[in-house]
């Protein structure tokens, strides 16, 4: 066995050792101080942290479960239930607008014409969380994952679901608020991991392809391009930023107001972006062997899930009290 530490060990320790180091006990004191303890318990799973691996996922393509488990075991902690010991996804209804509701707490699926819930990045996953009508309010059950699909994001599995789903619990309104602001934030910032690998990828193929005997990055409308493509991402990781925080920081509508801003302003700038990124690629930007494409279908998967713009700008006139009758909606 090598004992030595690799270089990702050495960080994730680093980083271990650092937080215990602002926020672990100096004194028996500190062991009744119960604002340290709940820095330390967010410390360890907020949703700004999430958001920050699921950026950087997004960035590398990574094509591992993550947004599916995380999605499940947030909406699992705020329904007060037990983490899961096997891997499991959150199913959405077919338009992938929203978490699936199940009526009369069984699914019929048909496969034949795609309709019915679909579990989304559920690689690896047997089962799928799914609301559930109930006089409470929701319910959260638990249904199988059934088959496997070929949809539109390469690195991300996409599947039905099928059979009786078995309840497991309930969720309040206000979770399930911020449990929708919480997806909203996480599929943001895949978004802008998404664009961040695009870019790099544009600008990267931009200083090394010549056209002329120069670098076709030194034309000046490719610069503008991947000028233009670089500020959507930069102002897409700052509105996701802010609204990760806000998942846990502030209340959960207005929590859920924060993310759909966010929605909006991502789901926008990552198809332009994407965009871009082929059309720097020029010809070969078009051909299945580059992985410009790739980018762009990861983003238009993470762009519909909890609503894309259209839904999300309309929660943001909703929120704000503007509606149909002002003429604007």
């Amino acid at each position: 066995m090598d004992v030595r530490l690799s270089a990702e060990q050495e960080a994730l320790r680093d980083s271990a050792a650092k937080l215990v180091a602002d926020l672990g006990p100096t004194s028996v004191a500190d062991l009744d101080d119960r604002d340290r303890v709940a820095k330390l318990d967010a410390a360890g799973a907020s949703a700004v942290d999430v958001a920050l691996v699921a950026e950087e996922l997004g960035r590398g393509l990574a094509d591992t479960a993550f947004l599916g488990p995380s999605l499940a075991a947030e909406l699992r902690r705020l329904s007060g239930l037990e983490a899961s010991a096997v891997p499991e996804a959150v199913a959405f209804a077919p338009d992938l607008g929203h978490p699936a509701a199940i009526v009369d707490r069984a699914l019929a699926v048909d496969c034949a014409h795609g309709d019915g819930a679909l579990a989304v990045d559920c690689a690896g996953c047997a089962s799928a969380l799914v609301l559930v009508p109930v006089p409470e309010g929701h319910g959260v059950a638990e249904v199988p994952v059934g088959e496997a699909l070929d949809g539109v994001d390469l690195t991300r599995a996409t599947a039905t679901v099928a059979g009786a789903a078995v309840p497991l619990g309930n969720v309040t309104g206000d979770d399930l608020t911020r449990f929708r602001a919480f997806g909203l934030a996480l599929t943001c910032a895949d978004l802008v991991g998404t664009m961040r690998g695009a870019v790099d990828l544009a600008t990267g193929y931009a200083a090394a392809r010549h056209q002329y005997g120069v670098p076709v990055g030194s034309f000046q409308a490719v610069q503008h391009l991947l000028a233009d493509a670089l500020v959507a991402m930069e102002g897409s990781r700052s509105v996701t930023l802010y609204a990760a925080w806000g998942v846990d920081a502030l209340a959960p509508d207005d929590a859920l107001t924060a993310a759909a801003v966010a929605k909006a302003y991502c789901a926008r700038a990552a198809r332009t972006v994407g965009e871009t990124a082929i059309q720097v690629h020029g010809g070969i930007g078009n051909t299945w062997d580059c992985l410009a494409h790739v980018f762009l279908r990861r983003s238009l998967l993470s762009c519909d899930l909890f609503g894309g713009v259209g839904p999300s700008l309309e929660r943001v006139l909703a929120a704000r009290g503007i509606g149909e009758a002002d003429g604007l909606r």
